[in-house]
């Protein structure tokens, strides 16, 4: 059963102003739209009105397979504001990670298109494997985390311009680490890249105060996308914030069919949030989800794409 989960499908990012946000990742690679919807959306805490756009990026390559789902509230208030006090690793959605190729010059893309630099490009080495990687930060015009990586000890990427690739792994702050490792292992997320017990030093001037340690795993899936789950001491804010809120704020874990997703949740003791949905997108397209309370009850989808 275990089969029918494809890894990460998608980040879900929470956009002020849609327009803008789809030109800004355009930049970078996601030029493809595989749908754009704006109508009600059912969600874990009701339905919102929403316009989303989900895009997919025409390089990606089996290190950054993954989508990105840009969502824009269009009623109550809008877009609600990020949860404060992030620096990273607190309870929620951390960051999106993009594989790059050529960090360097995509980040300074990122930068050129409104963008704020939050760590410069450099070079480092992940344990147990001494794997190798440059790596950067951005945020997106609306406070997002945006992390750049290109995977030097594992791919080198295909020939070409620098570009972002695809959605490598979702970051996100958990309560304990071998609880989440143990429920998303039995979701195909079994393949451990790296475990770093310490502080990320580049990260440190990120937070309010003194850093916390930092534990984190990055756990890997036959196909899609992966996760990064952090448990961060002592612990920080609770930063799950509202649905569809400024910044990462979600992610779907792929599968081939819903209702046999559906029942491996529930063999798992994972109670689904709400009725599985499908929005009729036309020309005989559907986008079918339902979201499921993970053990951090954050805002986590199963998606079968049929678009």
């Amino acid at each position: 059963m275990s089969g029918v989960f494809r890894g990460v499908d998608h980040v879900g990012v929470g956009v002020a102003d849609m327009d803008a946000a789809v030109a800004f990742y355009g930049r970078v690679g996601f030029g493809e739209t595989v749908f754009d919807h704006t109508g009600e959306v059912p969600g874990p805490d009701g339905a919102r009105r929403a316009r989303v756009v989900m895009l997919a990026n025409p390089g990606a390559t089996p290190v950054g397979p993954g989508r990105i789902k840009l969502v824009q509230v269009l009623d109550g208030d809008g877009t609600p504001p990020a949860p404060a006090g992030g620096g990273w690793g607190e309870l929620g959605i951390c960051e999106l990670c993009l594989h790059a190729r050529g960090v360097p010059e995509v980040h300074r893309a990122l930068v050129a298109a409104g963008a704020r630099s939050l760590m410069e490009p450099l070079g480092a080495a992940v344990q147990p494997n001494d794997v190798s990687l440059d790596i950067a930060y951005v945020t997106d015009p609306w406070g997002g985390k945006l992390e750049l990586i290109e995977w030097t000890g594992l791919w080198r990427s295909l020939p070409g311009p620098p570009r972002a690739e695809g959605v490598n792994h979702v970051a996100f702050g958990v309560a304990d680490l071998e609880r989440t490792r143990a429920f998303y292992g039995a979701l195909g997320f079994g393949e451990l890249l790296f475990e770093s017990t310490e502080l990320f030093e580049p990260m440190a001037p990120w937070y309010p105060g003194d850093p916390p340690g930092q534990h984190m795993l990055m756990l890997l899936a036959p196909q899609g996308a992966g996760i990064e789950p952090v448990v961060l001491d002592p612990p920080g804010p609770d930063c799950r914030g509202a649905w569809g809120h400024a910044g990462p704020f979600e992610f779907a874990v792929g599968v081939s069919n819903l209702e046999r997703g559906l029942a491996r949740l529930r063999d798992l003791g994972a109670e689904p949030k709400g009725e599985p949905v499908t929005i009729d997108l036309g020309g005989g397209r559907e986008w079918r989800y339902a979201y499921f309370r993970d053990p951090d009850d954050l805002y986590v989808s199963l998606v079968e794409p049929r678009y």
